[in-house]
């Protein structure tokens, strides 16, 4: 079998930034920030061939990504994406990109608790990418939470109801392609970490799931590079920011250029099992009384507790964690 496709004359403008990364042990090198940024702004806009995204990609993947390259490639997605109103803003970013695979989304509890707090919670993600997750978008408008189509759709529930889940497909379509091509290419690619750093509104807090300890480091040098004032990083649940009760939980918090670290202790013991399905159900009778689930409303404690370190409100954790507890003890029960 043979494969048709026209090989160029001259050599293809977005050759050298694929050599850059794969010229061998020797003389490959990571991109800097400027190189990082044309590059994937050619990725977005269209002007590279398709083989040469996938090789871009991947070489990337081979090598891991750095922070500098990470902080490029987000420079190019906010010069390319559809610019949210300079008015709109909020207090805490929370990207949602990897879908629930083996726990309900309880972490849906928790920006409703924060929201019911009077922070502005702004969330943003994908979906579709991996079979057999239950993605936020999904879930949000099951829970009958604010989903939007626009930024000014985006703004007025910000306004009314302190939380909303914009999809990246309306703010930059092109990246969230770049995300669908996960079952193609058989791996994640850097797309898949740098989503999670966009912060389109500029939130002066912002919080991150990583799905390796080692990605933190990463993260935060990113985050360094673009000005954020304040980020949390911690392993989460099926990669999405949720807190696992049983298990003990590193917490990475960059405070302006200041890094330090907390430990959430165990809440559980032992590994909790797998649901088969997640879904929004056990959410809503918890969040109204209806019936208790220990480890759901662990998880929703702890999240909440965690987002409440990133915005600032207290610097240890414990005093997170009663704000947490309150915030829960007086939520409204018919809002969900």
């Amino acid at each position: 079998m043979t494969t048709d496709f026209q090989i160029p004359r001259e050599e293809h403008p977005f050759a050298p930034y694929i050599r850059i990364l794969g010229k061998g042990k020797t003389g490959s090198r990571s991109l800097d920030r400027d190189e990082a940024r044309t590059a994937f702004t050619m990725l977005l806009r269209g002007e590279a061939d398709p083989m040469q995204v996938g090789a871009f990609l991947m070489l990337l993947r081979v090598k891991e990504e750095t922070g500098e390259e990470l902080a490029g490639f987000v420079d190019a997605c906010r010069a390319v994406m559809t610019a949210p109103p300079a008015s709109l803003n909020a207090d805490l970013d929370w990207p949602s990109y990897a879908g629930k695979r083996a726990q309900h989304p309880w972490f849906l509890l928790s920006v409703s608790l924060l929201a019911q707090a009077g922070y502005r919670v702004f969330l943003h993600g994908g979906d579709g990418h991996t079979q057999g997750r239950l993605y936020t978008e999904q879930a949000m408008r099951a829970l009958g939470l604010p989903v939007a189509d626009d930024w000014a759709q985006a703004a007025q529930q910000l306004d009314t109801d302190q939380l909303s889940y914009l999809p990246l497909r309306h703010f930059c379509a092109p990246l969230n392609q770049l995300m669908q091509l996960r079952p193609l290419l058989g791996l994640r690619s850097p797309v898949n970490t740098l989503t999670r750093m966009l912060n389109p509104l500029g939130a002066s807090a912002s919080i991150h799931s990583i799905f390796h300890p080692a990605y933190g480091a990463l993260h935060h040098a990113a985050d360094k590079l673009l000005g954020q004032p304040r980020s949390l990083v911690f392993k989460g649940d099926s990669g999405e920011v949720e807190i696992k009760p049983q298990a003990k939980t590193r917490l990475l918090l960059l405070d302006g250029e200041q890094e330090s670290e907390q430990l959430m202790a165990r809440t559980i013991d032992g590994k909790a099992p797998a649901v088969e399905h997640p879904t929004t159900a056990p959410l809503q009778a918890l969040w109204r009384g209806e019936s208790h689930d220990n480890y759901g409303l662990d998880a929703t404690l702890a999240t909440t507790a965690a987002a409440l370190l990133a915005l600032g409100y207290a610097d240890d954790l414990p005093a997170c964690e009663l704000r947490a507890q309150a915030l829960w003890d007086a939520r409204n029960k018919e809002q969900i």
